[in-house]
């Protein structure tokens, strides 16, 4: 593994910040400063981490850690979809679409989590 684009929960939780950025797009104007701000932030966040994660790979510890900060700002994220789900600004499909990939993402870095040296820790 050459770099962390070839992570497939890099390129999950990228794809969720994407597509949570499209569709905070249509969220009220008055949102903008609270709920489209925060879960923005925590989807790219989720994705952040792992960049980082992937840099400390070298020890193995800070690797796991670092991934951890990512699955917390993950369930961050789910918890903000379902506010925004109970505020009517998501569809239900749209809320069910974005909570499945949310989850392939947990369970990809819980593999990560669980399996350092299959990422490079030593």
């Amino acid at each position: 593994m050459s770099d962390f684009n070839d992570l497939l929960a890099y390129k999950r939780s990228f794809d969720l910040a994407m597509q949570i950025f499209e569709i905070t797009k249509a969220f009220p104007k008055e949102e903008m400063y609270s709920l489209t701000d925060q879960i923005r932030r925590s989807s790219r966040s989720t994705n952040i981490c792992i960049v980082e994660a992937y840099r400390k790979r070298r020890y193995p510890a800070n690797f796991v850690s670092k991934l951890s900060d990512s699955d917390m700002e993950n369930s961050e994220t789910k918890g903000w979809l379902k506010f925004a789900l109970e505020c009517k600004y998501l569809a239900e499909k749209d809320f069910n679409d974005l909570i499945s990939l949310s989850d392939e993402v947990g369970k990809l870095l819980n593999h990560m989590m669980n399996n350092p040296e299959k990422y490079g820790a030593k």
